[in-house]
């Protein structure tokens, strides 16, 4: 019964808890490790603790959330009984996870969306802008195929975006502000490049903000692509 009733807290939020988990442990082992005093027999432990750590990280990249945290809980255990047996040293924490910012169209959600966003949860906790109807007129001339809202609705439901919500129609940077990021990550098309950035970044006193852009689409998706094959196949103009 308790074992059911553990399960049944995890499924509140198990991605969230995963990370959480993953991170804490990360760090532990770490410790753990240069704290190491035991012999071959706890040399075997700690390693097979790793093991799981690892099969936890893999269940969380495949979206197996509880399978994850039963993984990452055996790992805690054998951790623990370490600590316990005086062959090592280590405490439990809570690990910040560094704030990712992404921000886009992401009008038509495609493989190298998905892609990109996978890439930006790799570094840390993914927040995610989505651009206003009346951005994306102005800067690329034409109206999206689907709406803010649909739009919102749609990259809130990636599981590799922690929270998604709309930028400001004046002030692109102000979603930036409010995210506070450690790390930006840009798409290869996007309009802004690196140096100007990190320039307007400083002038709004945020310091020692990554940004990573990448060079190349993932896949060689892209919205436009889509829409042009959509109509080629679909019009009968």
């Amino acid at each position: 019964m308790l074992g059911i009733l553990f399960l049944t807290s995890w499924v509140n939020d198990p991605a969230e808890r995963l990370r959480n988990y993953l991170n804490s442990f990360r760090a532990a082992v770490e410790e753990a490790e240069r704290n190491f005093t035991g012999g071959r027999g706890e040399r075997e432990v700690l390693e097979m603790a790793k093991r799981y750590y690892e099969d936890a990280k893999y269940s969380y990249d495949k979206g197996d959330y509880i399978t994850g945290l039963i993984n990452i809980s055996y790992a805690e255990g054998l951790l623990d009984a370490l600590r316990m047996l005086g062959a090592s040293s280590f405490k439990w924490q809570r690990v910040e996870e560094p704030r990712v910012f992404v921000g886009g169209t992401f009008d038509i959600l495609h493989p190298g969306h998905i892609a990109l966003l996978r890439e930006a949860s790799k570094y840390g906790r993914v927040f995610v802008t989505v651009a206003r109807n009346a951005n994306v007129k102005r800067f690329k001339g034409y109206e999206p195929v689907n709406d803010e809202m649909t739009r919102l609705e749609v990259v809130s439901a990636v599981r590799y975006v922690y929270k998604a919500f709309l930028g400001d129609e004046t002030d692109y940077l102000k979603s930036v502000d409010a995210v506070k990021p450690n790390l930006i990550l840009l798409g290869p098309d996007q309009f802004v490049d690196e140096e100007t950035l990190s320039r307007q970044l400083r002038d709004r006193g945020l310091e020692g903000v990554r940004i990573i852009k990448l060079r190349e689409k993932i896949g060689g998706f892209s919205t436009s692509s889509l829409i042009k094959k959509i109509l080629e196949s679909r019009c009968r103009c």
